[in-house]
């Protein structure tokens, strides 16, 4: 009578560990963590680790997010569960860092090794250096550290900057990379997989030089703290990460510096300086609002429309901007910068029409003539809206070629930038990486604006005083004196044409 509940139990453990090992979300139920919604998504890409269908994995999320728990901690005693007779490497910013995760797994194998159905060998327990009765091997180390001699199967990166000096050290960073491919990718065995998990800090960071490189061989899982459009979890724009832990004071601490905010929480590091628009021409203007907009703004609007076959995969951009008394350029953060069909792109640009009635709008003929045109004019019709529209042709000209004029104009201050805008971050970022980034229609659509603009904002001509001409100073009538006269006269009005231009 006293066995049948002992029987029970004992099925009930044996089932518990069939299902822990081959679920990795049951096992971290066991281990004492309940996933979240993103660690759910974590997870599923971990275990196509174990399948061999990804054999390169970057895992970026903000500070905080459990990642290195679920990552680098939960699944490498899973993992030798999956697959005995394996050796795991794993590297950190530094050694401390690497033993400390080496000492945590070392734990939970000893704690939980009848789930996982081994343990480890006697002889061999360090934190950072063990060995498996199922044939497992782990070693760890810090990046840059001595890892000769080594082989593995799984190889994991955790951390690899350590700083923000190191960040945004350029020797520190070329170190970063030349260890990455000298040292740690000659230690893989065929078909070992590499995990990458990190916190993004700079552009040029260890992640960042991999996805410049061979972007195609990895998955890559991108999730920020506030969702943005296509979030890889399905959240709405402006939702908040796992909300149970990111709290409204996180939150507003993490918002405090944009910088830290771009790189560290969303995972989208923003250049230092750009090399076609620099970060100190960006002025911006009403931090919260419109306030500063002055109230005698002539208008004009812009446009850069995805419309030609390969490129249908693009955002299309309408913006618009004012010009106020001094020609000084304010670009309206009310812009238009989304992926759409060419119907929507026409209503959009009807809309704005009406909003801001532009005296003119400024984009490429091959965009309008070419393309959306026949349906554009009749759109003006039937809405009554008359925007000169002014077609700029490129000449085959290149991009950077294109966006000298508005480069020029914000280089002597003449723009102000709305820093308050949802885009404004987005269109930041590609200004400085401008033209090395992979997008560049906010630029296009800018080029446009200030090849139009250009043509009326000139710098003012020098007082009719200073202007020096006079005839020449011939004392008697004679054959030379009509030709040099008629000369003078022809030259004179040339500058007076000119001057008036």
């Amino acid at each position: 009578m006293t066995t049948a509940p002992n029987v029970a139990d004992a099925a009930q453990r044996l089932l518990d560990r069939r299902i822990a090992r081959r679920s990795l979300v049951e096992w971290s139920r066991l281990c004492g963590f309940e996933p979240a919604t993103h660690h759910r998504f974590l997870i599923d890409k971990l275990e196509a680790v174990v399948r061999g269908d990804t054999r390169r994995l970057a895992i970026f999320l903000p500070p905080g997010s459990a990642k290195s728990t679920y990552a680098s901690v939960l699944f490498p005693p899973w993992f030798l569960a999956q697959r005995p007779n394996s050796a795991i490497l794993v590297c950190s910013h530094s050694a401390d860092l690497a033993e400390s995760f080496g000492r945590r797994r070392r734990n939970l194998i000893l704690d939980k090794e009848k789930i996982l159905g081994y343990s480890l060998t006697a002889d061999s327990q360090a934190a950072g250096k063990w060995a498996t009765t199922n044939g497992g091997e782990f070693f760890c180390a810090g990046v840059g550290g001595r890892i000769a001699g080594r082989r593995a199967d799984l190889a994991l990166i955790d951390d690899p900057v350590g700083s923000k000096e190191d960040a945004y050290s350029e020797v520190s960073r070329e170190h970063n990379w030349n260890w990455f491919n000298y040292d740690f990718r000659t230690r893989l065995k065929p078909n070992a997989a590499v995990i990458l998990v990190q916190t993004r800090w700079h552009a040029a960071d260890l992640a960042g030089h991999i996805l410049e490189k061979e972007a195609d061989d990895w998955t890559v899982i991108n999730i920020p703290l506030v969702a943005l459009d296509g979030d890889p979890l399905g959240r709405s724009p402006g939702e908040i990460l796992w909300p149970e832990y990111f709290n409204d004071r996180l939150v507003a601490d993490a918002k405090k510096d944009n910088d830290v905010f771009q790189c560290l929480y969303q995972q989208d590091p923003i250049p230092e300086s750009g090399e076609f628009f620099k970060r100190e021409w960006l002025d911006g203007y009403g931090y919260s609002s419109y306030s500063e907009l002055p109230s005698d703004l002539r208008f004009y609007a812009s446009s850069d429309h995805a419309v030609r076959t390969e490129e249908v995969n693009d955002p299309s951009c309408l913006l618009g901007a004012g010009v106020d008394a001094n020609d000084v350029i304010w670009v309206l953060p009310d812009i238009f910068w989304d992926r759409a069909d060419t119907g929507t792109q026409v209503e959009e640009m009807i809309k704005l029409m009406k909003r801001r009635k532009p005296l003119t709008w400024y984009a490429g003929k091959d965009h309008i003539s070419g393309s959306i045109g026949p349906f554009l004019t009749k759109r003006m019709r039937a809405e009554r809206v008359h925007t000169y529209i002014c077609e700029l042709p490129n000449h085959n000209r290149r991009k950077r070629e294109l966006a000298m004029p508005i480069q020029g104009l914000a280089k002597l201050g003449m723009v102000r930038w709305p820093h308050f805008a949802h885009w404004w971050t987005a269109a930041r970022r590609e200004m400085l990486s401008f033209d090395a980034g992979k997008h560049d229609d906010f630029v296009d659509a800018l080029g446009c604006l200030g090849r139009g603009l250009a043509e009326m904002i000139r710098p003012e001509p020098p007082p009719a005083e200073e202007l020096d001409y006079r005839p020449p100073d011939l004392s008697h009538l004679s054959v030379k004196w009509l030709r040099a006269s008629d000369k003078w006269r022809r030259e004179a009005r040339e500058r007076l044409v000119l001057r008036d231009n």
